[in-house]
């Protein structure tokens, strides 16, 4: 993993309460076993929290979500562990659960700062028309939970699906996030059918939508990913309340080929001061409620 202190210092001043909305850690195997359904998309690093701890210091960022990895795919100890250790009044958590999870263990998590459930697919999913349809069940189960216990749901898969549900995602009764701009490739540019179709639904005053900017390298082109850089703008000019940005540590997969510092940089290109403290602080603030 590259040296974030070797990079230097971030080229712009993080806000007050700034927030790293999706990040992940992992522990010691032999304690945390990796308990992933499917077969894993990556090696899974060691990325414990006093390393994560280091680098927000190091951006000047003060609040902190945490994710769960698919690696160890609804068993949350690792993540939870984490967030037992920093507490609840700095930082919130997205957890994987079964639908039919037991309320006691919701409200359990619930009471360290869980705030949010993962719909997860892998970002490279081949294509499968109607894909979407055979998930409803499990986003229609998880939706009445999160509505119950005042959480949101947290979407994670390739542009192709995320087109396919946002009629979905637009009926939601909780708020949503979607990672990675939706997944929507940066080659295909800003007036892509799919990524035109989400700026509308985030538009609507009735849809509490986000999207995260997050592992700019799973959709864009490196080393420098300008062509996120439309993507992004066009986003903050039409949406700057419903935008939450995020390192995405341990940049999985991309860990040897980008810098946690290099992808915080692209913020202070995208969005000017008072867009960034929207993205950076009052956006998580209001999903998350810090």
């Amino acid at each position: 993993m590259l040296d974030h202190k070797a990079e230097g210092p971030p080229a712009f001043r993080a806000p007050p309460l700034s927030c790293d909305a999706h990040f992940h850690v992992f522990g010691d195997p032999a304690r945390y076993p990796y308990a992933s359904p499917e077969p894993l998309r990556y090696a899974p690093p060691v990325a414990p929290l006093p390393d994560y701890l280091d680098l927000a210091a190091h951006l000047g960022i003060e609040r902190f979500v945490f994710v769960q990895p698919s690696a160890y795919g609804e068993d949350n100890a690792c993540m939870l562990d984490a967030m037992r250790k920093v507490g609840i009044a700095h930082c919130r958590g997205i957890v994987d659960v079964h639908e039919d999870v037991p309320d006691a263990v919701l409200a359990e998590m619930d009471a360290l700062g869980v705030r949010g459930v993962r719909i997860n697919y892998s970002p490279v999913k081949p294509r499968i028309d109607g894909f979407s349809r055979q998930m409803l069940p499990r986003i229609r189960r998880l939706e009445a939970r999160c509505r119950e216990i005042g959480w949101h749901l947290d979407f994670l898969g390739p542009g192709w699906l995320t087109a396919e549900l946002l009629p979905t995602l637009a009926s939601l009764t909780v708020p949503f996030s979607l990672a990675h701009m939706g997944m929507f490739l940066a080659k295909d540019g800003p007036g892509q059918p799919g990524f035109q179709a989400l700026i509308e639904v985030l538009k609507r005053d009735d849809v509490q939508g986000y999207a995260k900017f997050t592992g700019t390298y799973r959709m864009a082109t490196p080393p420098g990913f300008v062509d996120a850089a439309p993507m992004a703008r066009a986003l903050v000019e039409a949406v700057p309340d419903r935008i939450i940005w995020g390192s995405d540590y341990p940049h999985l997969s991309f860990a040897h080929a980008v810098g946690s510092v290099q992808l915080f940089n692209l913020l202070g290109d995208w969005a000017d001061e008072a867009a960034r403290r929207k993205i950076l602080v009052d956006n998580p603030a209001r999903l998350f409620g810090f």
